[in-house]
């Protein structure tokens, strides 16, 4: 019984950093990042980087690694508990574990531990490849993100936080929306300056527009490379009027 708790915890385990890892990306994180911080928090290893300053200073993010940093704590006690109660060979007896297999064949109460010792290296082993096997994760991950998405357990934003650095400034990359305040006016026209925000290239249609023109307008569907304070970014690019973007779903200032 313990050694099937522990490997149903080993595999839940999994699932969960998989999880953690899409709400991040979903939040605007890079995907790399997103694995990285969300296997950070679930371990609570706790990195200090300048992509965990990415989580922290988001609201959202800071929910979902709390919830990391909670389930890996539960899940860290249950695996130590369950894992030292199977390598206890009065416990295994107990379970039935050192009971004859088959009529001529025993396992000696000496035996049991080191044989449930070895089941958990084989579960453990087993476990990891069929995590970290390419095709198999990508199915698993494309299957959840649906889900989450479609539960609304995260709501996707448009911007990604490229690099941050002192003072909550940084290079972000967003995606001009139905409804973005400054969708159809050119950057002169936008005030985005005002506001101490740099546009430093366009990406229209694969195509970059490297340090755009004043005239340059700014379409739908137009990606945004901007140097600026990320409060002020979303505010001026991303806040979405009461109407619905026709590509996701509105990112609210923090």
């Amino acid at each position: 019984m313990n050694l099937t708790i522990f490997i149903i915890v080993i595999m839940v385990s999994f699932i969960a950093v998989r999880i953690g890892a899409i709400a991040f990306q979903l939040t605007g994180l890079e995907w790399s990042v997103a694995k990285f911080q969300a296997l950070s928090c679930f371990t609570s290893t706790g990195f200090t980087t300048k992509e965990a300053e990415l989580v922290t200073g988001s609201r959202q993010r800071r929910r979902i690694a709390s919830i990391l940093i909670v389930f890996g704590h539960a899940g860290l006690v249950t695996m130590i508990a369950t894992l030292a109660n199977s390598l206890r060979a009065r416990v295994a007896i107990e379970d039935k574990l050192a009971k004859p297999l088959l009529p001529f064949l025993s396992i000696p109460p000496w035996l049991v531990q080191w044989v449930n010792l070895i089941i958990v290296i084989v579960a453990v082993y087993v476990i990891y490849r069929l995590f970290t096997n390419s095709k198999f994760a990508r199915k698993l991950t494309d299957f959840l993100r649906k889900n989450i998405i479609k539960r609304e357990i995260v709501k996707p934003v448009f911007v990604e936080e490229l690099a941050t650095i002192t003072g909550g400034y940084g290079i972000s990359q967003i995606e001009i929306c139905k409804g973005s305040p400054v969708l159809g006016k050119t950057l002169s026209d936008s005030g985005l300056r005002g506001h101490d925000i740099t546009v430093l290239a366009i990406i229209r249609g694969g195509r970059t527009i490297p340090n755009p023109s004043a005239n340059t307008e700014m379409l739908q569907g137009d990606e945004l490379l901007c140097f600026g304070k990320s409060e002020n970014i979303k505010e001026k690019i991303c806040t979405i009027s009461s109407q619905p973007a026709e590509k996701g779903v509105r990112v609210e200032p923090e």
